[in-house]
């Protein structure tokens, strides 16, 4: 299945201000962006079938526990040592599946500077921070902090890239903040006044702001066709960079606070299942899914992660979800789907 390419905001108003719409139907996979602006201009008549289902539900599971492994191994490895040999492995995976991309003729080349800033945003920052989150965070408020997105892309592409806003938008991002501030709060609205972040709450947030820069970065359909018009090839472009980024913040974190890295056969196994489940398979189901049920059904599914999150967090980590979970889960959801209708 081939990766397409976002439609360009052009200096036409009409299309400036349905620039975040466009944005919004971004879907994301953990790290690695699949633009789904073309299946968001196709016909909605799709139908659900027990199979696109099943394709629909596997990338919010590998998500959600991407989320419970990286709180599982937060003793075992340091953060971004993890993100580093989550993308290294990844890498290495991918290399047989694309092209020569990073051969010495390679189109990606005349472009690299933009790639490397992607990579630096999508991989080398968010994954890296989410993964710093964990460390004092649990995964359910990580992913639900995390689901508020769309309102961060929403403030960038106003801010920075000149996007309109309309009165729904902005509707449904007060309901999206009011969930994450639920979250922050930990269920007391009467203290958001007096909030009181932990480390992971803002590492989160940081994270939502790089994504969200990364997401409208890919706007612009300038590049090499046959780098962005193949799956795989737009992968490596994206984690080859990221994976070099990864390994200088790795460094760095090793010698500012050198780390023991508990090598045991768990932390091997959960280090292929955040390299291959969430990053590279849930990009695929993902991708299928949206094609055969498009993105008004598929963004549901997408939303499902914080749920999942919770009732694996009950299952693995004994961290029962609380009420106000459930309450920011339908006002994030609500704010994205309020957004998100012409």
């Amino acid at each position: 299945m081939l990766v397409q390419s976002i439609v360009a905001v052009h200096r036409d108003p009409h299309k400036r201000n349905l620039a975040v719409f466009d944005v919004l139907c971004e879907i994301t996979t953990n790290g690695v962006s699949f633009p789904t602006t073309l299946f968001c201009s196709l016909n909605m008549s799709h139908r659900l079938t027990p199979r696109v289902a099943l394709l629909l539900t596997i990338p919010p599971i590998l998500w959600a526990g991407n989320a419970i492994v990286g709180r599982m191994v937060h003793e075992m490895v340091p953060p971004i040592l993890l993100n580093f040999l989550r993308w290294a492995i990844a890498l290495v995976l991918l290399l047989p599946l694309a092209g020569p991309v990073f051969g010495a003729g390679s189109s990606l080349w005349p472009d690299w500077r933009r790639y490397a800033v992607l990579g630096l945003l999508g991989i080398g920052m968010y994954n890296a921070l989410q993964y710093l989150a964990l460390q004092s965070s649990t995964p359910i408020n990580v992913t639900l902090v995390a689901s508020g997105m769309p309102v961060w892309m929403m403030l960038t592409g106003w801010l920075f890239f000149g996007a309109g806003v309309s009165r729904r938008q902005v509707t449904g991002a007060v309901l999206s903040i009011a969930g994450v501030l639920l979250v922050l709060a930990r269920g007391e609205f009467a203290h958001v006044m007096e909030l009181r972040l932990v480390a992971g709450d803002i590492f989160m947030i940081l994270a939502t702001i790089a994504w969200s820069l990364y997401s409208w970065l890919l706007i612009r359909t300038s590049g090499p066709s046959d780098i962005r018009g193949h799956w795989a090839n737009f992968l490596v472009a994206q984690v080859g960079f990221g994976a070099v980024w990864s390994g200088l913040f790795a460094a760095g974190e090793w010698a500012l606070s050198p780390a023991t890295v508990h090598w045991s056969w768990t932390l091997i196994a959960a280090l292929l299942y955040v390299a291959i489940g969430p990053a590279i398979f849930a990009f695929r189901c993902l991708g299928a899914g949206f094609q055969a049920a498009g993105p008004a059904i598929g963004a549901f599914f997408v939303n499902l992660t914080p749920l999942f999150t919770a009732l694996l967090s009950s299952l693995f980590l004994g961290e029962a979800p609380q009420l106000y979970h459930g309450l920011a889960f339908m006002l994030i959801v609500g704010g994205i789907i309020v957004s998100s209708r012409r």
